[in-house]
């Protein structure tokens, strides 16, 4: 009897422990069940019953289209109300959630990798505000977010998430989010490459309320409007997001008493379920088999490295596997990390944008899909590491399974898209920062980076400057109006560039050149964050050149509004005639990589940058020689790249072709190429290696072993290699340290030959 009472007390202290613990958590961070997890959540007892009843399918057609109309309706409010240059060219989203915080229905237009994000937070919040007495969950409320952690790109994009209830039943959830820009980061303009911590990146807004009875609370809008450079713009996209929240709750109810509760729940549901299975039926006709790619980031945006994506990309019966082991290490202290669920999104928005366009836009078209990463990589990394930069290895992530995908869909007969080469993928575009000509601080960008240029297409050239590869429809922007807000000018702006573009059988689109100078402020400056200033990110299709490399070119110390007075004659409206001719006497010129931290501009002073091109697909001596001639006609090529490339014989000054020394031109070539070449294992004797050059400062697997990863060497910290299940995370030492020590050397060098 003794023993029993003693194990009856010590249950019930374990019990008391245990609802200790439960109530006095320390830290609700981002929780593994609902980061780790992308597919939809089980049914709910609510879906069950209404699934239970019969929905006509007619009706279930009317009911998403009802919701489609609300959420594209939402989208045009948010873009025509919105103060950020991100809400007014597009880079948005809005979208319907099931109760359980499932994305059933985003708008037509917008970043889609947003709303496949989103139901991150939404769960969160079901689990573990809903029954918090001190947060709860009622009719009114609306939470904000922008924590990549609880799921999202990184902490620029702002969501505002309402909860739908009808007759006291939570019955769905209102989303919208918004590329704001400025967040309070160490840089302005809410994407900081400096920052070497979670830290300096800004607002870390973990699902919190800041709504309740449809008003924000004033309390909580003045210590985010306190955070950021920008309080007007914090205060007004808050508003525009909740305005469009709620339209789409009025859509939501009006649909619900239109055709009542139960229609509406199981058309969410079943718009979801039978998504999954047509994505599974799809891949299922997919040829068995592995398709290998790789994309390397040149660059941490701080430092010139080869960081490696490394995609296998496996086919097996109705599953699609995504193996990105044998990746970089993650970076302790640069913010060019991803988070699992970034990555996810990402490659989300591949598959609804470029593969199943036709699919409904929700959560379940990625559902079916599997990604295998290694932990503490760089396209998984741990809480404490930055990501406010993510884009500069899932980009890169996305294009190589954009590659990878093209090949299987080839064997296809039945195809939904084109087949089409890796779309431009680098945000090649302004970020600023300053005090206005109105005498306000601010810090965003530009929206020149969603011209991003088309990969070319199986049966025909890519489109110029088309998209960004996660916005549909998004907008160029229109530089006269950012006049009137910021003290620029793009002298140069959007203006297609010759020779930038991915060569191939069909081309991929161009991109265009911009040069921007600070006029009229007193404190101004530029910052710019991408890849693919050393080596292209962006690769061609089945013999389809890659894009170009892109560096940033500046000329310091002229004012060109006063070479404009005095001399207008020396400006050159481009790059390469400015960088090559140097018109302007006592001006410096100077080249470098596209990962320019924030760096203060003075009057007249020239930033120049490239939009990039897509990728080309096929052989450049199979391109129609008419296609080549137009090219040249519309200047878009150069008669270098029409002789030398595309080996096309013609008059010069009337481009009159002359087929028969083309034919001539192309069959020497080819023999040509027939010399050059050496038998494959020749050249794997030649070019394989056991491992990385020593003096290579490459971080990944090396090879088809993704057992190893290496790391280094880089500013004086020798090459590390690790098993890729133990990865340690890198630290880089910072740029100035290296180029102190470099100049130190070189003092030494220099006194040691005096002496000598």
């Amino acid at each position: 009897m003794g023993k029993m009472e003693n194990s009856e007390v010590a249950d019930r202290e374990k019990m008391l422990i245990d609802q200790f613990l439960e109530d006095n958590v320390l830290f609700l961070g981002p929780d593994p069940e609902i980061m780790l997890e992308h597919d939809i959540s089980p049914r709910s007892e609510m879906e069950e019953v209404a699934l239970t009843k019969y929905v006509d399918p007619a009706a279930q057609a009317l009911i998403r289209d009802r919701l489609q109309a609300g959420a594209n309706e939402s989208f045009e409010m948010l873009e025509q109300m919105g103060a950020a240059p991100g809400a007014k060219w597009g880079d948005l989203i809005t979208g319907v959630f099931t109760a359980s915080g499932d994305l059933s229905v985003c708008s037509a237009g917008g970043v889609l990798i947003f709303a496949s994000l989103v139901h991150h937070p939404v769960k969160f919040i079901n689990k573990y505000w809903k029954n918090d007495p001190t947060v709860g969950i009622r009719k009114g409320d609306g939470f904000i977010h922008n924590d990549a952690r609880y799921g999202n790109i990184h902490n620029t994009d702002q969501s505002l998430i309402l909860p739908v209830f009808y007759e006291g039943k939570l019955v769905a959830w209102a989303g919208a989010t918004v590329h704001e820009g400025e967040n309070g980061a160490i840089e302005p303009g809410g994407m900081p490459s400096a920052a070497e911590s979670v830290y300096e990146e800004g607002l870390k807004m973990s699902p919190f309320k800041v709504v309740e009875n449809y008003e924000l609370k004033k309390d909580l809008v003045t210590f985010l409007q306190n955070s950021t450079r920008e309080p007007k713009l914090q205060f007004e996209d808050m508003k525009t997001k909740l305005f469009a929240c709620r339209r789409m709750e009025e859509r939501v109810l009006a649909t619900i008493e239109e055709f009542g509760l139960d229609a509406f729940i199981a058309s969410m549901r079943k718009g979801l379920e039978d998504c999954k299975v047509e994505v599974a039926r799809r891949v299922s006709e997919w040829p068995e088999g592995t398709v290998r790619s790789m994309v390397i980031a040149d660059s941490t945006l701080r430092e010139n490295v080869m960081v490696k994506i490394n995609l296998e990309l496996r086919k097996e019966g109705d599953s699609l596997i995504c193996d990105f082991r044998g990746s970089s290490p993650e970076f302790a202290n640069r913010c060019n990390n991803t988070l699992l669920a970034s990555l996810k999104g990402m490659l989300a928005q591949l598959f609804l944008v470029f593969v199943w366009p036709d699919l409904p836009r929700n959560q379940a078209v990625f559902a079916p899909i599997k990604v295998i990463v290694d932990p503490k990589s760089t396209l998984c990394s741990s809480y404490h590491t930055p990501n406010a930069q993510s884009m500069m290895t899932f980009f890169p992530a996305f294009t190589a399974t954009q590659l990878a995908v093209a090949k299987f869909m080839y064997s296809c007969p039945e195809k939904f898209s084109k087949l089409i080469a890796p779309w431009h993928n680098m945000i090649r575009t302004f970020i600023w920062g300053g005090i206005t000509q109105h005498n306000e601080m601010v810090g965003n960008l530009c929206a020149d980076l969603n011209g991003m240029g088309g990969g070319a297409r199986s049966d025909r050239d890519g489109e110029h400057a088309i998209a960004p590869i996660f916005a549909p429809m998004a907008d160029l922007g229109e530089q006269e109006l950012n006049e009137e807000e910021v003290p620029f000018v793009q002298i140069v702006s959007k203006k297609l560039m010759m020779d930038n573009q991915a060569f191939g059988k069909y081309r991929g689109g161009q991109g265009y050149e911009m040069i921007a100078s600070s006029l009229g402020s007193p404190l101004w400056g530029f910052m710019t964050c991408c890849i693919g200033s050393k080596m292209s990110s962006v690769p061609g299709l089945f013999g389809g050149y890659g894009a170009p490399a892109y560096p940033l070119c500046k000329v310091k110390g002229v004012d060109v509004f006063e070479v404009m007075k005095t001399d207008p004659r020396k400006f050159e409206f481009s790059i390469v005639d400015i960088m090559n001719k140097r018109p302007f006497a006592g001006a410096s010129y100077t080249t470098h990589h596209t990962g320019m931290q924030f760096e203060i501009a003075k009057r007249g002073e020239l930033y120049m940058i490239t939009q990039g091109a897509g990728g080309g697909y096929g052989d450049v001596l199979e391109r129609d020689p008419n296609l080549v001639i137009a090219d040249l006609e519309q200047k878009l090529i150069s008669h270098e790249t029409a002789r030398e490339l595309y080996c096309i014989v013609y008059n010069p000054d009337t481009l009159l072709l002359d087929r028969d020394a083309t034919e001539k031109a192309r069959a020497a070539e080819r023999m040509s190429r027939k010399k050059r070449g050496v038998p494959f294992k020749d050249f794997v004797k030649k070019w394989s290696t056991q491992e990385p050059p020593a003096d290579l400062p490459f971080y990944g697997s090396w090879g088809r072993d993704r057992s190893v990863i290496y790391a280094g060497p880089y500013g004086g910290v020798p090459r590390r290699a690790m098993s890729a299940d133990a990865i340690e995370a890198i630290y880089m030492p910072n740029p100035r340290d290296v180029r102190i020590a470099q100049l130190e050397q070189r003092i030494k060098e220099l006194e040691q030959s005096k002496n000598a």
